[in-house]
């Protein structure tokens, strides 16, 4: 069809390069609608199982695990970024900059970034990076659900101005990762590990501080934040930075230095053995109500703890640092515990059935003002293709704890909060990975109590902090922790806080 549609344009003496333009559109349509699928949320469900292992066979991928089409982008220009200044479609505050667009780093991988400036004294704020997760998930969700400057309201047709958007004291680059993922590109996808994630990451960085539009922000603190997948994402890209950022300083490479300071992981998955255990417990000691009956528990406990089972095989997984080990451990594991412990409620916030409404759907909203940032591909929530590759290396049952600890012990100001109503990575399992955790700052950070958070008085939440290592569970949040409100507080009041305290330096103190 492809080939039918080129000689068509020529046909018709079409100038070459529009006829490239026209079909390089073309195909990104053609792979968004047939590769890609949107997701209720960050977590990509298969065939009903969440975070499950997609077939070769029952989901046509090649032996490969993806697609094997490829194709140049005529408009790319490798090593530059393209970008529309001021589009209004999310920052409304007059006077804040943002710039929306591509970062090409090759003529067939192309990094989608949305910029908003600080609301405040931008030409001093700090650079944060946002990174959803999935893997394969839009960071869009973080922009438009949670922290942005505008949230989508309830009837996804409109957005609202958001007064705790995390703009309002850094200055926030959020980020579709890996390429391929939401409005980037990638033809064909080439990424199937956190490590590679964050080597391209990197390179995005490269190019994008070196665009005269951005160069200004060379030097300030940087602050890497991320939810879900994240706790993967954040340890990685973080030790990546750090052992780049090193190589600069003994003259091996000639890049321009990252100045990592801060690095904030919510809801994540970092050490699945850990944080897996704690599944159970969470089913049926949660603060709502139990999920299951009592025989889905057991039986759970048991696809845990038998010969063979969920247990043994993350443990196999660690050991052997094998793709086809690990890719199994994750097959078996979300099938038979995470996917049926969940019941019939919403996994992301348990006190309500699925399916819930809340956060709205934006991709509406998105794609049909899409043309005003400039860009021809459809926004769809999840890219089943990247979600194979990573499910292809077993990379989601891998252990990140290890970075973690690595990104800790070199200074690092960390902090990881959970929403207590999140079933999918829930604070049981987050809590015993941080007492798991080997730092600097470990044996104080266990000996410690937990403390109450508090927003203006009132209690939003506990929290432990132990030199530059803390931990927030915030009560009545979900999965995406500032796109929920708590008693007289509103949406991302208390998230806001919670970013600028550590962002800065201060640390996570009550008010």
């Amino acid at each position: 069809m492809l080939s039918m549609r080129i000689g068509s344009l020529i046909r018709r003496n079409v100038p070459w390069s529009t006829a490239m333009h026209v079909v390089w559109t073309i195909l990104l349509l053609f792979h968004a609608i047939t590769r890609a699928s949107a997701s209720v949320g960050q977590v990509p469900s298969v065939d009903g199982i969440i975070g499950g292992v997609p077939s070769i066979e029952r989901h046509g991928l090649t032996s490969e695990g993806v697609s094997t089409d490829t194709w140049e982008n005529p408009i790319a220009v490798p090593g530059k970024v393209r970008l529309v200044e001021n589009s209004r479609l999310c920052e409304k505050t007059p006077g804040v900059y943002e710039a929306a667009g591509y970062t090409d780093l090759t003529k067939t991988d192309s990094i989608w970034f949305w910029f908003f400036a600080a609301r405040n004294n931008p030409d001093t704020a700090p650079l944060v990076l946002w990174f959803n997760g999935g893997p394969g998930s839009s960071s869009m969700y973080g922009l438009f659900q949670a922290h942005g400057p505008c949230r989508i309201s309830n009837d996804s047709r409109t957005v609202n101005h958001n007064p705790f958007s995390w703009n309002t004291n850094a200055n926030v680059l959020y980020i579709d990762q890996p390429a391929g993922v939401g409005f980037s590109v990638s033809l064909p996808l080439k990424i199937k590990t956190s490590q590679q994630a964050a080597g391209d990451i990197w390179r995005f960085l490269q190019i994008w501080l070196s665009d005269e539009r951005f160069s200004k922000l060379k030097g300030r603190e940087v602050g890497i934040w991320t939810e879900s997948y994240g706790g993967h994402y954040g340890p990685a890209f973080a030790k990546y930075f750090l052992d780049r950022n090193n190589a600069i300083a003994a003259k091996q490479i000639t890049d321009i230095p990252v100045n990592l300071t801060t690095l904030g992981i919510g809801n994540g998955l970092t050490d699945p053995l850990v944080q897996y255990a704690w599944l159970m417990s969470y089913a049926v000691n949660n603060p709502y109500h139990p999920l299951v009956n009592d025989s889905v528990v057991q039986a759970a406990n048991t696809s845990w703890s038998r010969k063979g089972g969920c247990r043994e095989q993350i443990a196999e997984c660690y050991s052997s640092d094998s793709d086809t080990v690990c890719s199994a451990a994750q097959s078996y594991c979300n099938s038979n515990i995470l996917t049926r412990l969940n019941g019939k409620y919403d996994p992301y916030y348990v006190p309500t059935p699925t399916p819930n409404p809340y956060p709205p759907d934006f991709s509406n909203y998105l794609n049909q003002n899409r043309l005003l940032i400039e860009t021809q591909k459809i926004w769809i929530g999840t890219n089943y293709e990247v979600y194979a590759n990573f499910a292809g290396t077993g990379d989601w049952m891998r252990n990140s704890r290890g970075d973690l600890e690595k990104v800790v012990d070199k200074g690092v100001k960390v902090l990881v909060y959970a929403g207590d109503a999140d079933y999918i990575l829930n604070y049981f399992g987050i809590e015993a990975m941080m007492d798991a955790l080997e730092t600097k700052f470990s044996t104080d950070y266990r000996t410690q109590s937990f403390k109450n958070y508090t927003v203006d008085g009132l209690v939003a939440g506990v929290y432990k902090r132990a030199g530059t290592l803390s931990y927030l569970r915030a009560y009545g949040a979900g999965h995406m922790v500032p796109a929920y409100s708590f008693g007289s507080l509103k949406a991302g009041e208390a998230a806001l806080q919670m970013f600028d305290q550590t962002q800065s330096g201060k640390g996570l103190e009550p008010t």
